[in-house]
C-alpha cells in the first residue's frame, strides 16, 4: 500500500542527529510522523530532538546488547532508517581523500565497516521483532559503491555490500520492504573537518564536475527515504540522489 502521507506512522532513525539523517527525521516529521531519532552523539542528538519535536535515543550499531535495548524501549514501529557511516580518510599528512592501498590501516578499515555494513545489518535484524505489516528499512550506501577510483576501496566495498545486503534481505524479509538509498557528495557536518573556504572550494569543484552544476544538500537527500517509506511497491531498490556523479 503506497501511503499519501507518514500520518500515524512511527519512525526510526539511527544516524538522525545530524546530517542527512537529520534531514529524514525533519522530513518525517512534517509529513506527519512521530519520529525517534538514535545515536551516539549525545548532546548534539538531544537538541536535534528537541528542535524536531522528535524523541532521542542513545544507541551504538556497533554492540548488540544496546541495539536490542534500543528497540525493548521504542516497541512497535513502522519504519527503520539507516544513515550510519564513518569518517574514514587518509593518514595525516597525506594528498589523498581516503588512503590508497598502500597506505590502507586494515584495522581502521574493518572499524568502518563495523559501522556502516556490520552496523546496518545487525541494526535490521535487532528491529524484526518490532516492525509493523507494511513497515520498512532503508538503508544506506553511496556513489562510490559503483564508482571506483585509487583510494576508494575502503568506501566502494562498504557501500556496494549495503546495497546487496538491502537487496538480499528485500527477498528474504518479503513482505517487509527494503531498500537503500545512495547519496553522492551532499552538504552536510559530514565535511566540517574542513575549514570553511577549503571546503567550499572542494565543493565548487566536485559540483562542477556534475550534470546539476552543484553538490546536493541534506532536504534533497531526505526526500529519497521518505519515497522509500511511503510507496508500498518499492523494495531492493538502490534510490541514486548523486546529481548524476555516475553518468
Amino acid at each position: 500500500m503506497t501511503r499519501s502521507t507518514l500520518s500515524e506512522q512511527t519512525v526510526v532513525v539511527i544516524g538522525g542527529g545530524s546530517g542527512i539523517g537529520r534531514a529524514v527525521a525533519a522530513a518525517a516529521r512534517a509529513d506527519g510522523a512521530a519520529v525517534i531519532v538514535a545515536g551516539r552523539e549525545g548532546e548534539r542528538l538531544a537538541a536535534a530532538a528537541a528542535g524536531l519535536g522528535a524523541r532521542a535515543e542513545h544507541v551504538d550499531v556497533t554492540e548488540r546488547a544496546s541495539l536490542d535495548a534500543l528497540f525493548g524501549r521504542i516497541g512497535d514501529f513502522d519504519h527503520l532508517v539507516l544513515t550510519v557511516g564513518p569518517q574514514f580518510a587518509s593518514p595525516k599528512g597525506s594528498s589523498n581523500s581516503s588512503p590508497v592501498f598502500a597506505e590502507l590501516d586494515v584495522a581502521a578499515a574493518r572499524a568502518a565497516f563495523d559501522v556502516k555494513f556490520w552496523g546496518q545489518l545487525e541494526a535490521a535484524q535487532a528491529a524484526l521483532g518490532h516492525l509493523r505489516p507494511g513497515g520498512s528499512i532503508t538503508l544506506t550506501s553511496g556513489l562510490l559503491s559503483r564508482r571506483f577510483s585509487a583510494g576508494s576501496l575502503v568506501k566502494s566495498t562498504m557501500n556496494a555490500a549495503a546495497e546487496a545486503l538491502a537487496k538480499s534481505l528485500a527477498r528474504e524479509l518479503a513482505p517487509l520492504r527494503v531498500n537503500v538509498v545512495s547519496p553522492g557528495v551532499t552538504d552536510t557536518e559530514a565535511w566540517h573537518h574542513l575549514a570553511g573556504p577549503a571546503r567550499d572550494a572542494l565543493f565548487e569543484r566536485i559540483g562542477g564536475g556534475l550534470p546539476v552544476g552543484r553538490v546536493g544538500r541534506a532536504e534533497e537527500i531526505a526526500a529519497a527515504y521518505l519515497l522509500a517509506m511511503r510507496n508500498g511497491f518499492m523494495t531492493g531498490a538502490v534510490l541514486d540522489v548523486e546529481g548524476g556523479g555516475l553518468l
